[in-house]
């Protein structure tokens, strides 16, 4: 699994130990995206809707393509915009709108949207972003784990070998049981000033957790799903 960690990471002393790891970016605070640049293997370039709505203000999707058409290419990619708690007509709306190759950008699927709607960007894309949103908030609790074993499940069925998935705020579950192939968290951003291990430990520790690349089905609790 590809680790991205998520910045602002401060002070900068700290993220300049850090050459090397793949970082995640935010149009919503993109201050550490000259030295991600430079000292980074790969940047995710995320359009910032989680953070909007977190903070309650709109989303600017045209003011995320301006900041990211300059430094939009490989070995970088973008997140699609997306809605957070959106209905699948405005996340179509909005796919429409990417204005680049597909191999530069994934799009979201929400937790709480049909497994339809995943399979549709999956075929178009081949990659996906998994978004936890709605009643499927809180990553790890046993809704949300559920809906992750059904979502795999139904992959597994359709696709056979599973396609790319990038489990956004899913660092946490690099040795869960669920193969995702990339993942992004702020835990090191966030945490590393209160614990007694060093960033670059911290970075290294979650680099080295995996989790299998192959899935079984599972048996789903009926109360929790669609």
């Amino acid at each position: 699994m590809m680790h991205y960690h998520g910045t602002p990471i401060t002070p900068r002393a700290v993220l300049e130990t850090l050459a090397g790891e793949n970082f995640c970016i935010s149009y919503a605070d993109p201050r550490d995206l000259k030295v991600c640049l430079k000292i980074g293997q790969s940047l995710m370039l995320d359009n910032g809707a989680f953070s909007a709505k977190t903070r309650g203000i709109p989303f600017d999707p045209e003011g995320f393509y301006e900041w990211l058409d300059p430094i939009l290419g490989h070995p970088h990619w973008g997140v699609v915009p997306d809605v957070i708690d959106g209905t699948e007509t405005q996340q179509r709306e909005l796919v429409k709108s990417w204005p680049y190759p597909k191999s530069l950008g994934v799009p979201v699927w929400h937790l709480g949207l049909s497994l339809d709607y995943l399979c549709e960007l999956v075929d178009d894309w081949g990659k996906v972003c998994l978004g936890s949103s709605g009643e499927y908030w809180n990553v790890g609790s046993q809704k949300w784990q559920s809906r992750m074993d059904e979502t795999f499940n139904h992959l597994s069925k359709v696709f056979g070998r599973l396609p790319w998935t990038h489990g956004m705020r899913m660092l946490g579950q690099g040795l869960e049981r669920w193969p995702l192939s990339s993942a992004d968290s702020t835990n090191l951003a966030v945490n590393h000033k209160s614990m007694t291990e060093c960033a670059y430990c911290i970075a290294k520790r979650i680099d080295s957790e995996n989790p299998t690349t192959q899935w079984s089905l599972r048996p789903v609790q009926e109360n929790l799903c669609f």
